[in-house]
């Protein structure tokens, strides 16, 4: 990173009492590690984490926080956006959130929603830059995802290896494959533990999603998706055995008038070894002649 002249503010710096270690003394809170509670305090990856979505021309009209904590990222997201939500199912972090940034809520700039986020309405974003609870981030993810809006979202460093991986790489699978469905989806950052507090057990890692459709189609998306889902739970069988053994998660009244018909070569290969668009033709086939309930 360069240099900065002196007197002149970093991103985030709208108010340089909003440093992380200020906050979190301010909040007086303890971080509850049984739920995820793992607060990033180092202010060089805070100061980046807007600028992924930034450097790629993402409409920061509306920017979605997801697990805001004592407000750190958020002083730096309302740097860059007109309006900011962030989400905290805290109840006492969210009261601190509303008094620490009462001067942002009574100008129209920050909507605090205190909930769980697979449980509350998400408004109409634009973009999401968030540092998920560990716990939820699959599910948080594949909540957003189908949005079709960028996300700059920090998750740990083995789930954001596998959400980006290539066919025929080790960490590739289920994941890559529906994430892949949605959006190009890079590693933008490795992020130690020592960045929060308190430090998590496992490194992390910043991930970039930039909406696209895929360059297939499916005969229906749930399909298609669940379909992945159940041959990657036999990842170790060919594609021949998967789709017989797992019928009863596809919902494949007929999996082997499935086999008869696919190719005998891609039948004969492992799930690992499946591109995302012979999955998605492979799901055709299953949606014309595997009776599917």
């Amino acid at each position: 990173m360069t240099g900065r002249p002196a007197g002149e503010d970093e991103p985030g710096d709208s108010d340089a009492s909003r440093d992380p270690d200020a906050l979190l003394s301010r909040a007086g809170v303890r971080a509850d590690t049984d739920q995820d509670q793992h607060f990033l305090v180092d202010d060089r990856v805070l100061d980046r984490l807007p600028g992924y979505a930034t450097a790629v021309g993402a409409d920061t009209s509306h920017v979605l926080e997801i697990g805001a904590g004592t407000g750190a990222l958020t002083d730096r997201l309302l740097a860059v956006a007109e309006h900011v939500t962030a989400v905290e199912r805290d109840p006492e972090l969210a009261a601190f959130l509303r008094e620490e940034f009462a001067d942002e809520i009574a100008a129209d700039r920050l909507t605090v929603i205190e909930g769980d986020a697979l449980d509350v309405a998400l408004p109409d974003f634009s973009l999401s830059v968030s540092n998920l609870p560990y716990g939820a981030s699959s599910e948080i993810a594949f909540r957003l995802l189908p949005r079709g809006r960028p996300l700059v979202l920090m998750f740990q460093r083995e789930f954001a290896d596998r959400m980006a991986a290539d066919p025929a790489t080790d960490e590739y699978g289920r994941l890559s494959v529906t994430a892949g469905h949605y959006a190009d989806v890079e590693v933008v950052e490795p992020v130690p533990k020592g960045a929060f507090s308190p430090p998590p057990a496992v490194e992390s890692a910043v991930v970039r999603t930039r909406p696209r459709d895929p360059d297939y189609e499916v005969p229906d998306e749930d399909f298609f998706l669940d379909f992945v889902t159940a041959l990657f739970t036999q990842r170790r069988k060919t594609m021949r055995n998967a789709v017989r053994n797992t019928a009863h998660i596809s919902g494949l009244e007929d999996p082997d008038a499935v086999v008869a018909a696919a190719d005998d070569e891609l039948m004969g290969r492992r799930a690992g070894k499946v591109s995302p668009a012979e999955f998605a033709d492979l799901a055709g086939l299953a949606w014309e002649v595997g009776e599917p309930t």
